[in-house]
Parts: C-alpha cells; sequence; structure tokens
C-alpha cells in the first residue's frame, strides 16, 4: 500500500483530498502544516508527499528544498498561485508535478497515481541492466533506478529519471517538448512545454555535462551521449 503525505492547511480541501486518496486504498498521514512533516518522512519513507505552497507556518518552495536534501520522495505541490513563474519554481526547487487551486479531486487522484507509476519505473521499457555513458552509468533495474558519476550516485527526481531515460533510450533522435510531457511524464496539460524546459536544465546541472543533452530550438531535446 503506497503512503501518501498531505500538507494542506484548508480542512475542507485536505479531507476531500485524503477522502478520495483512501478511497483508492492509499494509506494517507495528514498535516495542517509543516510542524512535523520532515520526522514524518524521515519515519514512514513515503511513496509521494502532497505539499501545499502558502502555509501558515512556511513556504512549501522553501520546505521542498529542505526536504530535497535528505529524501527523493516525488513532491507533487497544490497551489492558488497560477503564474506560469511559480510553476517553474516549484519545479527548479524539485517538485514533481504542480496542480493549481481549484481542482478536481479526481483529477489530482489521476495525477496521483501517473506520479507513482512514474516513480517506481513502472511500463518503462527494457527497465533492467545498466548503462553506461563517459562518468555517468544509469542502473534501470525498477527497484533501484540509479544515477551514478564516477562511482558516486546523484539525487534525480522521479521527472527527471523519466526524461532522461526517455532521452537515453532513443539517442540521437530529436524528441518535443509534447511527446516527453506526454510519454515520459503522463503529462497531457496545455502550456506546459516550459516543464520539461526545467526539468532538463536541473538534469544538466545534475549530471554536470550539459553537452549530452542538445536543445533543437523551437522543438525540444535530442540525446548525444554514446551508450557502451
Amino acid at each position: 500500500m503506497a503512503v501518501i503525505i498531505v500538507v494542506e492547511d484548508n480542512e475542507s480541501i485536505r479531507e476531500a483530498v485524503s477522502s478520495y486518496l483512501r478511497l483508492e486504498e492509499y494509506k494517507v498521514i495528514e498535516f495542517g502544516r509543516l510542524h512535523g512533516v520532515v520526522d514524518a518522512v524521515r519515519m514512514q519513507d513515503p511513496d509521494l508527499i502532497i505539499l501545499d505552497v502558502m502555509l501558515p507556518d512556511g513556504d512549501g518552495f522553501q520546505f521542498a528544498k529542505k526536504l530535497r536534501s535528505f529524501s527523493d520522495t516525488p513532491i507533487l505541490f497544490l497551489t492558488a498561485k497560477t503564474a506560469e513563474s511559480d510553476r517553474i519554481t516549484g519545479f527548479e526547487v524539485g517538485g514533481d508535478d504542480y496542480v493549481v487551486k481549484p481542482f478536481s479531486p479526481r483529477e489530482l487522484v489521476l495525477r496521483v497515481k501517473a506520479l507513482l507509476k512514474r516513480s517506481k519505473g513502472a511500463g518503462s521499457e527494457d527497465d533492467t541492466g545498466s548503462w553506461t555513458l563517459g562518468p555517468v552509468t544509469l542502473n534501470m533495474n525498477s527497484d533501484t533506478h540509479r544515477v551514478e558519476i564516477d562511482g558516486s550516485e546523484i539525487d534525480l527526481t522521479a521527472a527527471e529519471w523519466e526524461i532522461l531515460w526517455l532521452l537515453v533510450r532513443n539517442p540521437g533522435i530529436v524528441l518535443s517538448r509534447d511527446r516527453i510531457l506526454g510519454t515520459g511524464l503522463d503529462y497531457t496539460a496545455g502550456g506546459a512545454e516550459r516543464t520539461v524546459d526545467t526539468h532538463v536544465k536541473n538534469l544538466r546541472r545534475k549530471l554536470g555535462n550539459a553537452d549530452w543533452i542538445e536543445t533543437v530550438r523551437g522543438y525540444g531535446y535530442r540525446f548525444t551521449g554514446k551508450p557502451q
């Protein structure tokens, strides 16, 4: 049973979200503020964190950065902020998805299912074995999904892993942002192309070599590394 932590100060929203998730037989742990969440993440090792951005005792974006210092659990942001810049900020601090209020709880559940599927690597083709790309090694075992540089593991979000794996298994092929969104992220919301750009920016920074992922202006991205 997947464990999901829901952090939302609005009691009505929190109860609605939690009820829908429990109907899907997820174990839900609720918080109305940030206090206590870090301890819960360390103790419960949840499969997903649903995190409001504006909370009475702190900012969700800044809190996500703190979580990312010790946890790679997928984070789905809930927020009333509608600006594209806010969505990009969410991804830059390590978020995996972003839902704007008001929203349909049923839609949220679908996003949760897609995110959990993505984080577990379900549905990936050829998801066993390893690829070596210079100093970078990708272990595609569905239970680990490790990425190492010179033997040291680097932390990727579920979204970053899926984008990297999609690009790696299509070397030399230009993939449009729409295809990356739909195939790699199970994400079809309109106007979300910059979501891909932000994830790729984070990937380049973590991999330490921007040349492996080539930008094809006005279209998408192409992986240029040579698997051995």
